[in-house]
């Protein structure tokens, strides 16, 4: 019996994957937040966390995906979250 993979069931995985990478690492952070209290450590775990749930509704949506501005405006605003945290550490450091 033969099995054929089609582009999109590839692609669903690989977002998955992401999706799962994303998490692991949100959680990460969100231990390493717990341990020392941290500020950049909890919001880097929220950015993280909020990536993995972005990618779990892209592949919930399918056929929207590449039509709507929502998922990249959600992932706009976790990078901009990871840019804060960056900043607020350095300038607390100063």
């Amino acid at each position: 019996m033969q099995v054929s993979m089609n582009g999109a069931f590839l692609n669903d995985f690989l977002l998955g994957a992401i999706a799962m990478g994303f998490g692991i690492s949100g959680l990460f952070f969100l231990r390493f937040w717990k341990e020392s209290r941290d500020r950049l450590f909890s919001l880097f775990a929220l950015a993280f966390l909020v990536l993995a749930c972005n990618t779990v509704v892209l592949v919930l949506l399918r056929e929207q995906r590449e039509t709507t501005l929502g998922p990249y405006v959600v992932r706009l605003l976790a990078f901009a979250v990871i840019l804060v945290a960056i900043v607020d550490k350095n300038l607390r450091r100063a």
